[in-house]
Order: C-alpha cells, then structure tokens, then sequence
C-alpha cells in the first residue's frame, strides 16, 4: 500500500498573512482536494507574505524537511511588483515543468482575456512537483479542474490530469482521482487495477 500523498498547500499574500483579510486559498484547495482524490492525502499549509526569501524558505521546508511529493502555492503570480512567487519556485527548482504554466493560462483564457498577465510555473524540486496556482478560488478549481461543457463534460482537461502520472515518475504516491472531478491520465502499461 501506498503512502499517503502530502500536499503543502501554500497561501502567498501580505493581506491575508498580516489578517487584514481572511485567506481563501488554503481552504479552497482543502476543500477541491477532499472531492478530488479518492486515495488517502494529509496537508501541510502555510500563510505567508509575498517576500521572495520567504516564499524560497517556505518551498523548500516543505520539500526538503516536511516531504511533502506535491506543493501547491496560491497567489503572487501576477505582474505587480510584490508578485514574485514565480522568481521563488525559479529559484529553488532542480527541472522546469513549463508544460503547467503554459496549461494554466490556455485554460484561464476561456474565462478571462487577462489571464495572459499570469505568470505560474510548474517544477520539480528532488521529488516534490511544485505548481504555482492563480490566487482566485474560482480560477483555482477552473485551473485544476479544466473547462467544462454545459453538461458538466470535459472539454479541456486540467493540470490536475496529469499530476498523478507525474507523481509516479518522480518518485511518489500512486494517486487515484474521483473521474467526475477530474481524470487522471496514465498510460495503460502503468494503471493498476481497480
């Protein structure tokens, strides 16, 4: 039997980290990743500012001390200059995954025009993937879940799909996804049964 899959969930905002404002990040992503996964998952989550040591410091903790296999951050990828979570995950990565970044925005932009102003990355740090998700709760669930018909049919899946096959290639858990969520894509050679 597998080990459970330990998520850090990763919320980056000077509002909500000095309590002007309640994080909505955190709790979203906890709340996607109870309907979501079908196998068993802990967490590990973190509040901080948008400071680019921080954010490296933090990344790293959870990688490297904390084992976390998938870390998710939220927030600082825009083009403001306190936006540097992107220069942070740059920063600590051992392989760039540029496959998540170029996703997320192909996804964001069937439902806004500025999500061309988004600058998330994907990578991998020893054998923890690292995704840098939108800070929208909305555009959170849109970008893990992909676009949907009327219907509630996948028309473009999202990054969600192809995590769990990451995952199994850098070394980590087998993670099963509940299909009406997300599906995860594996090749046949490597599915296990049922």
């Amino acid at each position: 039997m597998d080990e459970p899959l330990l998520i850090g969930l990763v919320s980056i905002s000077d509002r909500a980290s000095s309590g002007v404002y309640d994080d909505k990040g955190i709790p979203t992503l906890r709340d996607w990743f109870a309907t979501a996964l079908t196998t068993p998952w802990k967490m590990e989550t973190r509040l901080i500012p948008d400071e680019q040591a921080e954010i490296e410091k933090t990344l790293i903790e959870l990688c490297d001390s904390a084992g976390c296999q998938l870390v998710l951050t939220t927030g600082g990828t825009g083009p403001a200059p306190r936006d540097v979570t992107p220069e942070a995950t740059l920063a600590v990565a051992d392989k760039l995954m540029p496959g998540f970044g170029e996703e997320m925005r192909r996804i964001s932009l069937n439902f806004v025009p500025t999500a061309i102003l988004s600058r998330q990355v994907g990578v991998i740090r020893g054998k923890s993937l690292i995704l840098n998700l939108p800070g929208q709760p909305k555009s959170i669930k849109e970008t893990l879940e992909g676009v949907k018909d009327a219907d509630g049919k996948t028309r473009i899946a999202g990054i969600f799909a192809a995590v769990p096959y990451c995952l199994d290639l850098i070394g980590g858990p087998y993670v099963e996804t509940d299909e009406a969520v997300v599906k995860a894509f594996r090749p046949k050679s490597v599915l296990r049964p049922k």
